[in-house]
């Protein structure tokens, strides 16, 4: 109703000032007949009345449909009123939507073919680094340390690529089962135990309940469990000697927690920490922060339904829980 009055308020104060035009000239010329005068207004604003009326009755589904907002773009190949305007604007709305649909599947496919390829190169490219250290067994140290410790970070960065691709699809890429937790965080020890050693820190695991099984996606939980443990490493490095790993219940909850004594996360940044792309005031003293491991973990827990919660003390360390 409100967009009908907008569309028709100027003819309606045209159609007014005409009413007191035409009356005014009539009394000018001598015309004194108010009756008649009032009768004749009357009866100009009876048949303006009645086309408004039979004007909005006949297109009031159109109204009603311009004045809601489209919540799915199914919803905009509805049928409208069969007035000309209405017709009209269906025939726009479908071409529109056909335009749409083909070129969001020319983007999808475009971006279905390039995360192959990133998958593809990813794989393609492990196969060289395992050459790599494989040839790192016949070096010296501390040469042999070194050169693992630059594989080390290619495969990191490889495998930080293939999650942020796999995201897109992470709907089809995950299986939800029962699994035990402390396995789960002695695999990743053991998958990042040169990095503790090159960084002369040792991760104390303590299970205050035994036994504690969750469920979850076996693989993107490992992702996540890594990205903490290599935050936690690499801003402990130089400042503390451990790290601790902590499974423990919480009003009736799982709770995995990670606590390193490193340099803390100021004020300002722990809000934005899980922010794409954001670095912060960590991310320019270590030149290696991207800004994307948090934001990947943020983006997983929220399709596996965890929550991440994080506390931190600038100067005196961090902590990350995942709760299930």
């Amino acid at each position: 109703m409100k967009l009908f009055l907008r569309e028709h308020v100027l003819l309606i104060i045209v159609q007014i000032i005409q009413f007191i035009t035409i009356a005014g000239i009539f009394w000018l010329a001598g015309f004194r007949h108010i009756q008649i005068a009032m009768y004749s207004i009357f009866l100009s604003l009876f048949f303006l009345f009645c086309y408004l009326a039979y004007h909005y009755v006949s297109r009031r589904q159109f109204y009603h449909r311009l004045s809601t907002p489209i919540r799915s773009l199914d919803e905009s190949l509805q049928e409208l009123d069969h007035v000309a305007i209405a017709t009209e604007l269906n025939e726009l709305l479908k071409s529109q939507y056909s335009t749409y649909q083909n070129q969001l599947m020319e983007m999808n496919k475009a971006q279905e073919e390039h995360l192959i390829f990133m998958d593809r190169w990813i794989h393609q490219m492990k196969t060289p680094l395992s050459v790599l250290e494989l040839m790192a067994e016949d070096l010296d140290e501390p040469a042999a340390s070194s050169f693992r410790e630059e594989t080390d970070r290619l495969k990191t960065g490889l495998n930080m690529v293939l999650y942020m691709a796999r995201l897109r699809t992470i709907e089809q890429d995950f299986h939800i089962k029962r699994v035990s937790l402390l396995k789960i965080v002695q695999e990743v020890n053991r998958d990042n135990k040169r990095l503790f050693i090159r960084n002369h820190i040792f991760p104390q695991v303590k299970e205050l309940q035994e036994g504690i099984t969750v469920e979850t996606d076996e693989k993107w939980l490992f992702f996540m469990m890594t990205q903490f443990i290599h935050n936690a490493v690499k801003y402990s490095a130089g400042k503390s000697s451990h790290i601790d790993i902590i499974i423990n219940k919480r009003f009736g909850h799982t709770v995995l927690e990670i606590t390193d004594s490193g340099i803390g996360i100021s004020d300002a940044d722990i809000k934005r920490v899980f922010d794409a792309f954001y670095t912060g005031e960590n991310g320019r003293k270590f030149r290696e922060s991207t800004g994307v491991g948090l934001f990947l973990v943020k983006e997983v827990a929220k399709y596996l339904g965890h929550k991440i919660e994080v506390e931190s003390t600038e100067g005196k360390g961090s902590t990350f829980r995942i709760v299930f």
